[in-house]
């Protein structure tokens, strides 16, 4: 028999795959890539997986990796999707596909089925991640195979599948609205959401954040440390990739930081609106841009930010294993090592500021940058500097007057 390694969830749609997998005669293996998925039986969804057909099934933990190989060289980019969505769904994309194809290369699959929808951003990143990787292997995407279509119209037609099967499902046709979550934030999106002009705050049961508006009445402060632009501690305390995004979830959560509402624009061409929750990376992002002020100089930090939206465009598409994306990294990494210091940041009722900050390597110089001072920096030079830089202006108001 043919066999394949399954994306793996436990959820209705991966259940029904996994069924309709082995229906068109595949043996298959179920990895469930732990990404931080909150209060989950592992071991439940894994006896699920084998009791219900699959040749094996798999946790493999890639939380740590998530966070340092992923996640925080995304953060040094400052990369933001549209200038505002912090990328924690699509960073995991890729992540998942290397641990499915590790997988498939170990019990010899020639195939890597997933769940993704064929309307969505996932089905590009699962793909665009997985033949980068591996040129040869097939992807399987049942929701854009039409025999497969043709079976699921919708979740009852899925929930129905399963009661035949007898695939225990905890499934409700009627859902305000789906959700995904790992160790770096959740997103929320579909059912009601998919009406702009409905209030996310007023159905979303958000497991990350409180309500700026029940949050505490008193700033909490924290210090957070970095080498070479990776955080490193928080108030002294050193800590692992995973362990800062943790403890920054629950102290920035709890005083509402990190929600934001956005109508994106997919990959594949149409909008959609989306509410995400990301209380540690807004903080992180928060205290790396302030320490950066500091140590990074200024042509350097305004080419990083005009190339900033390109990288968030290629991680959000799904373009991570390609040359161009391994070239930034790097170039990114040489920037980086003079980020080190240490960023005081105050959280209050949803708000991140900055309460102060220190580099061994600042090139911040109070003596220059004072007003009440000289310092190393003599004033008349300004005169020849702004006439050189006035030069093509003079010129050109000669030969074409401006009206004023």
């Amino acid at each position: 028999m043919p066999s394949c390694v399954l994306a793996y969830s436990g959820g209705l749609d991966t259940s029904v795959i996994l069924g309709w997998l082995q229906d068109e005669g595949y043996d298959v293996h179920a990895v469930y890539v732990d990404l931080g998925q909150p209060c989950e039986d592992r071991e439940a969804i894994l006896k699920k997986a084998r009791d219900n057909g699959a040749k094996s099934s798999r946790l493999i933990d890639v939380r740590e990796e998530l966070c340092r190989d992923f996640a925080f060289p995304v953060l040094q980019w400052q990369a933001k999707y549209e200038g505002i969505y912090l990328l924690g769904t699509s960073i995991a994309r890729p992540l998942i596909s290397k641990v499915c194809l590790q997988v498939a290369r170990e019990v010899g699959a020639e195939a890597y089925a997933h769940g993704a929808t064929g309307k969505g951003n996932d089905q590009c990143r699962f793909q665009l991640a997985a033949e980068a990787l591996d040129p040869n292997v097939k992807i399987i995407a049942p929701w854009r195979i039409k025999k497969f279509q043709d079976l699921f119209a919708g979740r009852s037609d899925m929930i129905a599948y399963c009661e035949r099967k007898g695939i225990p499902v905890k499934a409700s046709i009627a859902k305000p609205y789906s959700s995904d979550e790992n160790c770096l934030h959740i997103s929320y999106e579909a059912g009601q959401l998919e009406d702009p002009t409905v209030d996310g705050v007023s159905i979303i049961d958000f497991g990350m954040t409180v309500s700026p508006q029940e949050a505490p009445d008193k700033v909490e402060t924290i210090k957070i440390g970095f080498e070479s632009g990776v955080p490193v501690t928080i108030d002294g305390v050193k800590k692992s990739p995973l362990q800062m995004v943790e403890e920054l979830n629950k102290i920035a959560g709890r005083n509402g930081v990190g929600r934001i509402d956005i109508v994106e624009n997919r990959f594949v061409g149409m909008k959609s609106r989306g509410v995400y929750e990301s209380p540690g990376m807004t903080t992180l992002y928060a205290a790396h841009l302030a320490l950066e002020q500091l140590t990074i100089d200024r042509e350097t930090v305004h080419l990083r930010d005009r190339i900033s939206p390109e990288v968030a465009e290629m991680v959000y598409y799904g373009f991570w294993y390609v040359p161009k994306m391994d070239a930034l990294m790097a170039f990114m990494r040489e920037v980086q090592k003079p980020v080190t210091g240490e960023v005081t940041v105050g959280l209050y009722k949803g708000n991140v500021f900055i309460q102060g900050r220190t580099s061994p390597y600042s090139l911040y110089d109070a003596a220059i940058a004072s007003m009440d001072e000289a310092g190393n920096y003599n004033q008349t030079d300004a005169e020849g500097f702004l006439r050189i830089q006035g030069l093509p202006s003079r010129v050109m108001g000669q030969v074409r007057p401006r009206k004023y």
